[in-house]
């Protein structure tokens, strides 16, 4: 485990830029997400997909560390460094705070989705995560079962993913 909370965030937001992206491009060319050449709608399938898989980086590291003070402090730090490299990218406040709170959002509903249910729920927490990214996606009604199955698959193995960096980081 890497001991360092900060270190641990850091080298999740480095496991991240390198993940999130190929992730996406496997879902992009599988042709389930909604299409057209609307730019608008491809920005926010992105920033929704950026998103969940950010939220599969914080329930890796919970996983592997358990919800304490130190993976508080190593949250802070995912966080920190994925929000700077997002602000380097593309400098612009506004987007930055509407990034902050569909992130905020989103959390608050993926972690609603991830407690509800007990036992019997966990055998269905990655169906149930994928059809809610899924909406978000599509906005358009109910999305496909193969969209919400692909992106609740990706969810899960970044999720194991981002813990295993964090368990075997050291």
């Amino acid at each position: 485990m890497i001991r360092d909370p900060s270190r641990r965030g850091q080298a999740l937001a480095e496991f991240y830029f390198t993940v999130e992206p190929r992730l996406y491009a496997d879902l992009d060319e599988a042709g389930l997400l909604p299409g057209g050449d609307d730019r608008a709608r491809a920005e926010r399938v992105r920033g929704e997909w950026a998103c969940f898989a950010l939220y599969a980086c914080v329930r890796g590291l919970i996983a592997a560390g358990g919800f304490n003070r130190e993976t508080a402090a190593a949250i802070d730090t995912l966080h920190e460094s994925v929000g700077a490299a997002w602000r380097d990218a593309r400098p612009d406040p506004g987007a930055d705070e509407a990034r902050r709170n569909r992130i905020a959002e989103r959390y608050a509903e993926y972690g609603t989705i991830g407690q509800a249910g007990g036992a019997s729920g966990a055998a269905t927490v990655t169906r149930r995560l994928g059809e809610a990214a899924a909406r978000h996606m599509t906005e358009e009604g109910a999305p496909t079962a193969e969209l919400a199955e692909m992106v609740g698959a990706l969810h899960e193995s970044l999720a194991e993913g981002s813990a295993e960096t964090v368990r075997l980081g050291e």
